[in-house]
């Protein structure tokens, strides 16, 4: 009778023991499922990897990213096998030509990640943001992001701030010729009238002369304003004018070379230093004016900027290379219509002493070579 109890005690706990390990694997199964069916629903594409690095688990989402190889995935097959069959298919552009290198850089990348971000191409156009780290048991949970529409739209932008710097360029560059081409015959205007008005004049004269002044200084803070370069190279010299019988003073037999395209006002500088009793030496470009240079010994260099042949930095520039160590240093003034920050620093880098602006006044002329010549 107890063998008989003890038998149906055994059976009826082995079909308890079965009951309850159906509803377990019944449990299991629907906690994966409920598990498949929410990483499924992430917009991100994941896989999880063994410490061997073979597959786990995947979404859909990295199913569809990796639609090419998606037939291969499979619990147990291990990632490289995959990834190897998709470099033979050419999905991926950046391992063309060092195959192995490229397979051997991923699987390093893949078994030691740092979760440091990376991208890659896929051969479709498409671009995918990676992301690994490691699990708890020593395997790899990796996460897809498809992030080609930020590419296109970071090289949308990259191409527009390219075309906003190439229309900065362009309207400095237009502020530049528009500066030259009005301030160079106003200079001729202002610096003849300034030689006239140093003559015998009559009262009226004089007069007329002020007035013509007057007006050409209103039209030069005119053109200032609408080309917005300002008085930049008269702001760095704010020293006190120095008088004409000055510099004639210390420096009787001065000589200068002068250098600017334009004759009016090559005739200015002529008779402003003339009156000052200076020996001025003019010429036309910046490939003249070195020639000059080198040909004869003179006391300042007055440089305009653009001139035909050679402009005026080239011709700064060679002047100081060909000045060499140990021999002294030419004083250079440059002489502009173009006054803007970056003009400055491009004289100041090309080897100029002075930088001061058309229209040209006889006191900063004056002052800037006094200046130059006491350095």
């Amino acid at each position: 009778m107890q063998g008989w109890l003890d038998a149906l005690s055994r059976r009826l706990g082995l079909r308890f023991a079965r009951r309850a390990l159906a509803h377990a694997e019944a449990e299991t199964r629907a906690a994966q499922d409920r598990l498949r069916e929410a990483v499924d629903l992430l917009p991100e594409g994941i896989v999880i990897l063994d410490p061997e690095g073979r597959y786990v688990l995947w979404n859909k989402r990295y199913a569809e990213i990796y639609h090419r190889s998606a037939d291969l995935f499979a619990p147990g097959v291990k990632f490289t096998d995959t990834l190897r069959v998709g470099v033979a298919r050419g999905d991926y552009p950046e391992a063309v030509g060092r195959e192995e290198e490229w397979l051997a850089e991923r699987f390093h990348k893949l078994m030691n990640p740092t979760g440091e971000r990376h991208e890659q191409r896929i051969s479709d156009g498409r671009w995918l943001m990676i992301e690994e780290k490691r699990t708890a048991d020593g395997g790899v949970i990796g996460l897809r992001v498809d992030i080609t529409a930020m590419k296109t739209q970071a090289e949308a932008l990259a191409d527009a701030l390219h075309r906003v710097e190439a229309a900065s360029r362009a309207k400095t560059e237009f502020l530049a010729d528009m500066s030259h081409e009005l301030r160079t015959p106003l200079n001729g205007v202002m610096g003849l009238v300034q030689a006239l008005g140093a003559t015998k004049l009559t009262k009226a004269q004089q007069g007329l002369v002020a007035d013509i002044l007057r007006s050409a200084g209103e039209l030069d803070d005119l053109v200032g304003g609408l080309l917005d370069y300002g008085d930049a190279a008269r702001a760095a010299d704010a020293s006190p004018p120095a008088p004409t019988h000055h510099v004639a003073a210390e420096a009787p037999v001065l000589r200068v070379l002068a250098a600017d395209d334009n004759p009016t006002n090559r005739k200015v500088v002529e008779l402003m230093l003339g009156a000052a009793g200076a020996e001025v030496i003019s010429v036309e470009n910046g490939q003249e004016a070195v020639e000059a240079w080198r040909r004869g010994a003179f006391d300042v260099v007055l440089m305009d900027l653009r001139m035909p042949v050679m402009d005026g930095l080239d011709a700064i520039r060679a002047i100081r290379r060909a000045e060499g160590p140990g021999l002294p240093r030419a004083p250079i003034i440059v002489i502009s219509a173009n006054t803007s920050p970056d003009d400055l620093a491009a004289s100041a880098d090309a080897g100029a002493d002075r930088h001061i602006g058309k229209p040209l006044r006889a006191e900063e002329l004056f002052q800037a070579i006094t200046g130059v010549i006491a350095a």
